[in-house]
């Protein structure tokens, strides 16, 4: 964790320069705003995680996983209430 900022920055800028081919074909989609004019961030931390995909207006995540998540799937369910919850 990066203690500068209290979050996982350092982690999340590693993450958006090594994305997966999934998030990189998502990412085509989402950026410059090209649905409905949302803005999309990447690798966005929200207290403990890194979410994929962010809109802050349209309080939206969208997390791609793929076959690295199958064994967490447990992990998976507690980011989930979390995020549901507000992040709170």
């Amino acid at each position: 964790m990066d203690k500068a900022y209290g979050r996982p920055t350092l982690r999340a800028r590693e993450l958006r320069a090594n994305a997966t081919d999934a998030e990189r074909l998502l990412w085509t989609h989402l950026s410059a705003r090209k649905v409905a004019g949302v803005r999309f961030n990447r690798q966005v931390p929200i207290g403990p995680f890194i979410c994929d995909f962010v809109s802050r207006s349209a309080k939206l995540i969208v997390e791609v996983d793929g076959g690295q998540h199958d064994s967490n799937a447990s992990a998976d369910e507690v980011r989930t209430r979390y995020l549901e919850a507000g992040g709170k």
